[in-house]
């Protein structure tokens, strides 16, 4: 039996997407910046996605830029922005401490350029403040950037507040909504953003493919030269086949609406309460609302996290310590870190994220193996000890 309890990291692609990929791989082959029929046919895919993506936040399709995924999406957002206002004297970035890494490791790259740049706090409830962010802003912040929901414990920022303090400073706000894309109703104007990234495969769509929304009229630098491609903001041939897939994934977010979100809250709710009554010596890390309906992060006491997604692994179960781009590195999670809590409880810490496909049965049979592995585990830490 094999369980996937780690959807934060990526998806199953959806057979209808898989099929839209493999159907335009085959038939629509052109370059879409040619202008014979086939080129012409391949755009015809273009546009449908873009269109696809953009009514599903409430977007133009105009105002959309396909990228490579959500890392090269917060990085056109900030490098290009950063970029195009930097004449203005504004060289001041703002992000919170538990963005993900593309977001904080693009600020460290400005930051020995010469920008300042500042991280907001979250403390326990992995919430920024809005107030944090009020006292941060100075009248040279050129961007923040806050996430709409936090990839490892699925709390949800009040971005649009947010926003709306930025914009009284004369700053633009970038949110990194791949994690909430497909999970929670996200429409780009009501947040009062600037900048939204997303990527395909949070919600079963194909790895490889992403998207920027830009406001009209936000000034940005393309950080890729070349082509007059994506109206002059992304050079390169776009990868039309993958797009299409994220196209598809979109009308298919569309179509589910929220009730495939209610369904996974259920079983999320099911699982943690049921680790919570089973297994002594565990607590849910972050707020619990407002949260993402696929999410949550427990600490499991005297675990290493390591040694129990193994266990639960050899039983055919897959969840995660943490960001799947940070997986290998033995530092304890710098979200776990960035909000107070101690190193051996940021080291023993699992993330359960649910999707599509998961069921009751899926639940019930982690929650009958959990114990064991926790017990099992516990034991050989106590004959070590």
């Amino acid at each position: 039996m094999r369980i996937y309890f780690d959807h934060n990291a990526t998806t199953p692609v959806h057979p209808d997407v898989a099929e839209v990929m493999v159907r335009v791989l085959r038939e629509h082959y052109g370059n879409a910046s040619s202008v014979h029929r086939l080129g012409q046919e391949a755009k015809a895919v273009l546009d449908e996605a873009r269109t696809s993506v953009a009514t599903l936040i409430g977007a133009e399709p105009s105002e959309l830029v396909f990228t490579s995924g959500g890392t090269e999406a917060d990085n056109l957002a900030i490098r290009g922005v950063a970029e195009a206002l930097e004449p203005t004297g504004r060289r001041h970035l703002i992000a919170t401490a538990i963005e993900h890494e593309a977001v904080l490791v693009t600020l460290k790259a400005l930051a020995r350029r010469g920008w300042r740049t500042t991280l907001l706090p979250v403390g326990l409830t992995g919430i920024v403040e809005p107030g944090a962010l009020e006292d941060a802003l100075t009248d040279d912040t050129a961007v923040v950037s806050v996430m709409h929901a936090n990839n490892e414990l699925g709390t949800v920022q009040p971005v649009a507040e947010l926003a709306r303090l930025a914009h009284a400073r004369g700053a633009l706000f970038h949110t990194d909504a791949v994690q909430s894309i497909g999970k929670l109703r996200v429409d780009a104007r009501e947040l009062g953003v600037d900048l939204l990234a997303l990527s395909a495969h949070k919600f079963n769509g194909p790895k490889g493919a992403g998207a920027l929304w830009i406001r009209r009229g936000t000034r940005l630098t393309p950080i890729l030269t070349g082509g007059k491609h994506e109206r002059t903001r992304r050079a390169g041939t776009e990868n039309v086949p993958a797009i299409a897939g994220l196209g598809a994934a979109a009308r298919l977010a569309m179509a589910k609406g929220a009730a495939e979100g209610e369904r996974v809250a259920v079983l999320r709710d099911r699982l943690e309460e049921g680790i919570l009554a089973r297994v002594p010596g565990t607590v849910v890390n972050g707020a619990r609302e407002p949260r993402v309906p696929n999410t949550t992060n427990i600490s499991f006491e005297r675990v290493e996290a390591e040694s129990l997604l193994i266990a639960l692994d050899l039983e055919g179960i897959a969840v995660s310590t943490g960001a799947a781009c940070s997986s290998g590195t033995l530092e304890p999670s710098h979200v776990l870190r960035a909000m107070g809590l101690p190193t051996h409880r940021a080291q023993n810490s699992i993330r359960f994220s649910l999707g599509a496909g998961n069921t009751e049965e899926e639940v019930d049979y982690l929650l009958e193996k959990l114990p064991k592995a926790v017990d099992k585990l516990r034991s050989l830490t106590a004959r070590r000890a």
